[in-house]
């Protein structure tokens, strides 16, 4: 009877372990997550950091939403200054602050990519494009344009518990007669930039030789300057060395520096 009754109490605990087990169920916040529990509903007031979550599946539910960073491709059409429509392939980088995790989802929800942020973009997009003009959209100028959507987002998303890393415009697209203007205003620009380096080289050129002109008259000048006071100097050496040589009889009157002949007889 004694053994019945343990036998009785050990099922029922079994039983009880196993119930128990049945109405708990584990999941795992990842490390690029936050996770919140919804009980009837209603989401709780804590913020799940990563690890193992045990909650009830019966009355309970885990939201996870990632705070990675998340990119979003975006095909859009842009108006440019002038008015013409732009084809664009846009890449928006965008993370959720952890902190915010609970207010995202009560006011906005779990859908709040295409609720807030794509809405937010094409907004800021064409407010930031149509102040630009389409060549600019097709050149170098890009990078400043995506930085200007980015930071016109940021003013309206940073306190709803969103960042906004980049906008890169990637690809655009140009109305065929549009794109060859443009090429062609773009070239004629480039030509006559490379004119006026051109230009500006030989007027450097120009400026150099003058100067070097001027150091070549100024070198021959002192030069010759010098020259003939040496010439003589060298001539008078010349002269005492053939009269040295000489066998006739000679009278030499000379300052020590020019020698003067007195022919004998005289």
């Amino acid at each position: 009877m004694i053994q019945l009754k343990k036998c009785n109490r050990g099922l029922f605990i079994s039983l009880m372990i196993s119930l128990l087990f049945s109405i708990i169920n584990c999941a795992t916040v990842q490390p690029d997550e936050r996770g919140v529990t919804k009980t009837f509903g209603k989401l709780d007031d804590e913020i799940l950091k990563p690890g193992l979550v045990w909650y009830n599946p019966l009355f309970t539910t885990l939201v996870t939403v990632p705070t990675r960073t998340v990119n979003r491709e975006v095909q859009l059409s842009l108006p440019s200054r002038e008015g013409t429509t732009i084809q664009a392939d846009i890449s928006i980088l965008y993370k959720v602050k952890p902190e915010a995790v609970i207010s995202i989802l009560q006011n906005i929800g779990e859908e709040y990519e295409n609720t807030i942020i794509i809405t937010s973009f094409r907004s800021a997009a064409a407010d930031i494009t149509s102040r630009h003009l389409a060549k600019e959209m097709h050149s170098s100028q890009r990078t400043n344009i995506g930085n200007e959507i980015r930071d016109l987002m940021n003013q309206s998303l940073a306190q709803r518990g969103f960042e906004i890393e980049s906008v890169m415009l990637k690809s655009i697209s140009l109305p065929a007669g549009l794109a060859r203007s443009i090429e062609e205003k773009l070239q004629a620009e480039q030509d006559a930039q490379r004119m006026q380096f051109v230009l500006a080289k030989e007027e450097m050129e120009a400026k150099r030789k003058i100067v070097e002109a001027q150091g070549i008259r100024d070198s021959q000048k002192i030069i010759s300057q010098g020259m003939a006071k040496n010439v003589l100097q060298w001539r008078s050496i010349e002269a005492f060395k053939e009269l040295a040589n000489s066998p006739n009889t000679k009278i030499i009157i000379t300052d020590g520096k020019t020698p003067l002949l007195v022919p004998e007889g005289n």
